[in-house]
């Protein structure tokens, strides 16, 4: 790495309970000697990423934009299109961290329309060179910004687990039906929104599993 750069990538994009966590990171090469053994949160067990997170926290100037299952069905709501709330959520990290980090490149995952990022950030004054790609892991920057966003995720569903006293697992399997039933059996269908994202089909076959 001969120059410093800015990552973003997001986690609880697919999973039904739980919040929409969307991290930047900068990483210069003045980072890369404590940046071992860091690599793509998908490849890393929970443990592994809760670890690594807490030393890019301490090592890496990072922004991170935790979206609360309750405002995430507000802004669904009112935007009506993951990739815009996407877009939405990787600017407003992005613009989080360059109010304290100067950066001339940032690299995000490709996500479906990442021209909405580019414009998102042109509309306020950034001209950073914005790149998105397939495999956009494999930069340490994102990677790094893979695992803060992965591990807030996890650290937030723990939350949401401890406080409605319902186990809230990850993904959207067979689990996740049976713990969303039981959820609605012990604090009723409106308590959903508080914990989980309604425009998955997971809301219908859960509650359809209750009649």
């Amino acid at each position: 790495m001969d120059e410093g750069r800015i990552g973003v990538d997001e986690s609880g994009k697919g999973d039904f309970f739980g919040p929409l966590v969307v991290a930047a990171c900068y990483v210069g090469p003045e980072h890369l000697a404590e940046l071992e053994g860091v690599r793509d949160s998908k490849k890393l067990s929970d443990r592994q990423a809760d670890q690594l997170a807490r030393r890019i926290l301490r090592v890496c100037p990072n922004a991170v934009v935790a979206v609360s299952p309750a405002k995430y069905n507000e802004l669904y709501a009112k935007i009506g299109n993951l990739n815009r709330l996407l877009a939405w959520a990787h600017g407003k990290a992005i613009e989080e961290l360059l109010a304290r980090q100067d950066a001339g490149l940032i690299v995000s995952d490709q996500f479906a329309t990442p021209q909405l990022l580019r414009s998102r950030l042109q509309e306020r004054g950034r001209q950073a060179n914005v790149v998105s790609r397939t495999k956009a892991e494999s930069d340490l920057a994102v990677a790094a910004a893979s695992v803060l966003a992965r591990a807030k995720f996890l650290w937030q569903l723990d939350e949401l687990s401890k406080r409605w006293e319902t186990a809230l697992p990850k993904g959207c399997g067979p689990n996740v039906l049976q713990a969303g039933r039981e959820f609605v059996r012990r604090h009723g269908e409106a308590a959903l929104a508080s914990v989980a994202k309604l425009h998955f089909k997971t809301r219908e076959d859960i509650l359809a599993g209750l009649r």
